[in-house]
């Protein structure tokens, strides 16, 4: 066998919970650091509500005084139809897809039934289509002629509120960043900023420190510089999470992405994860599907993927903001 033939097509459940599913929910979910709503009604609206305060009351008297709603505000999720292509040699195809299944116990490498095949097809193209919707959703600006441009990420509405003043921003230079220790005054500037309700919400554990790769290395370089043996025994191990004051720090790993776009290379925001949401539907709109197919004339192995996605910044006064000028 040197070439893999067989069409496969997945729409509606198959669709959801062979493809999509896996990589939107549970801890695929929570490893993207932010909220996800996956294959919410169209079109995805998310509440605001605001906890009524100063509910308790003198009882003095008979009558009922509890008539005044909790506000509520409602946001739109403006999700954006997008497709995955992608297309490889068939004289390649195969032994990419053929090492997936090398690593599977217990599979006989003689017999290698369809099932197996599908499987490790499947697992090429959805961890391609994993990580390129968790670049977008940072790193997306719908106005640039290529490259990210299915829909805005996060980056891109963060400096639409910079720019509207609606979230909080400073800036810092190389010269600052030429000391190392310099990270933690970037985090406490985010922190001394931030708007009360975010200090408030660091007891309900879902605060964190989103922050570009550059600064993770200096807060790291920082940390072995302490003379203690915890610090020697991280250098050397390295550290599976850092945190600041308790606030988890996570790196978002996009260097490799921002080279190529005109947002900030350097930046790092404080916000709940809460705050952050992500939504992607498979199920609202007609030809959402999932399909890999040979094509003979160009002897190519095609893989496509039709959905729709979108990001939104639930409450911009929930984020703080610094990026390097």
């Amino acid at each position: 066998m040197t070439y893999l033939e067989n069409s496969k097509q997945y729409t509606g459940t198959d669709l959801e919970n062979i493809f999509f599913r896996p990589i939107l929910t549970g801890q695929s979910a929570k490893d993207l650091g932010i909220r996800v709503l996956y294959n919410m009604p169209q079109a995805t609206h998310v509440q605001l509500w605001d906890g009524q305060r100063n509910i308790l009351q003198k009882f003095s008297a008979a009558g009922w005084s509890g008539s005044t709603a909790p506000t509520r505000t409602e946001k739109t999720i403006n999700l954006q139809r997008v497709k995955a292509e992608l297309g490889f040699s068939a004289a390649d195809y195969f032994p990419m897809v053929y090492e997936k299944i090398s690593s599977i116990v217990d599979v006989n490498m003689e017999d290698l039934s369809g099932t197996i095949l599908e499987q490790a097809e499947t697992e090429l193209f959805r961890k391609a289509l994993a990580e390129n919707i968790r670049a977008t959703m940072w790193v997306g600006d719908s106005a640039a002629e290529e490259g990210y441009n299915t829909f805005d990420g996060f980056l891109k509405l963060i400096e639409a509120g910079v720019t509207a003043e609606s979230i909080v921003n400073s800036t810092y230079t190389d010269t600052n960043l030429a000391e190392s220790s310099y990270t933690t005054t970037i985090f406490d500037k985010l922190w001394s900023d931030a708007d009360p309700r975010i200090q408030d919400l660091k007891a309900e554990g879902q605060l964190a420190y989103f922050v570009s790769s550059d600064l993770c290395y200096l807060y790291e370089k920082y940390l072995d510089e302490k003379g203690v043996d915890a610090a020697y025994i991280d250098s050397v191990n390295g550290r599976q999470q850092l945190a600041y004051h308790g606030i988890p720090i996570i790196d978002v790993h996009l260097g490799s992405y921002l080279a190529d776009t005109g947002l900030k290379q350097s930046f790092a925001l404080l916000t709940d994860r809460r705050n952050l949401v992500m939504a992607v539907n498979t199920a609202d709109m007609p030809g959402t599907e999932v399909r890999m197919w040979y094509n003979p004339d160009e002897m190519e192995n095609r893989q496509r993927a039709v959905f729709m996605a979108g990001c939104l910044l639930l409450d911009e006064k929930l984020i703080t903001y610094a990026c390097k000028q």
